[in-house]
């Protein structure tokens, strides 16, 4: 079973991301602020987590608290068991180009989406393609093994 990551303060869409990732045969790791979402990743980086890591963090930009959904995934590139995973940033305010590329760069986000978020079969086959497209960046970025 596949594993995804959502931080997200609003209790109304985290509930729903989760229920549609459980119907998409998909295990939900949820937080509700930055703090927590960065314990937790130290957490896996310490060997203290013990489960399935998550192949894509869709991360709500403006979080309470002092980290941003920009910085958990600066933090996620950083950590040497997450760093490949898929990160795709949200947020329901609109952001200059300016802006966008800020946070994007700061967070080495493969996507950025607009609040509301696509419907059911769009929003899985986005993230999916998102997935496919990291994955392919990190075969191609890995050094060939020789032999």
């Amino acid at each position: 079973m596949s594993t995804w990551m959502v931080v997200e303060d609003e209790p109304d869409i985290y509930e729903v991301l989760l229920a549609m990732f459980e119907m998409w045969g998909i295990e939900g790791v949820a937080f509700v602020d930055g703090e927590e979402a960065v314990a937790w990743i130290e957490d896996v980086d310490q060997g203290r987590f013990q489960g399935e890591l998550p192949e894509l963090a869709l991360l709500d930009i403006r979080l309470p608290g002092n980290i941003s959904g920009a910085m958990v995934g600066e933090r996620l590139r950083k950590s040497p068991k997450l760093q490949n995973i898929a990160v795709v940033l949200n947020t329901a305010y609109k952001l200059t180009p300016e802006e966008e590329k800020q946070v994007i760069d700061q967070a080495a986000a493969d996507k950025l989406m607009y609040k509301p978020l696509p419907r059911f079969n769009e929003l899985q086959k986005v993230l999916e393609d998102v997935i496919a497209q990291r994955r392919a960046k990190v075969v191609t970025t890995a050094k060939p093994e020789s032999g």
